[in-house]
């Protein structure tokens, strides 16, 4: 098998970590009334599903099955 005689300088890797870029990043655009309009009538839009769909299930969720209702026609017959 092929071995590698020399050591391999890691010294680049050291260095690396401690570079600087004299080139500053671009500022981060900030978003127009637009898009943050848009952004709460989402999340607007988001929390009234979850509570509509919690109000529409809570009967199913309920414990409570009262047997004075009115029964259909085929649970009477057994």
């Amino acid at each position: 098998m092929f071995r590698r005689r020399e050591p391999v300088p890691f010294a680049f890797l050291a260095e690396a970590d401690r570079f600087r870029s004299n080139i500053a990043p671009p500022p981060v655009e900030r978003p127009s009334v637009g898009q943050t309009a848009g952004q709460w009538l989402l999340g607007l839009t988001i929390v009234a599903a979850l509570v509509g769909s919690l109000v529409v299930g809570m009967p199913a969720l309920s414990s409570d099955h009262s047997s004075t209702g009115p029964q259909s026609q085929a649970s009477q017959g057994r």
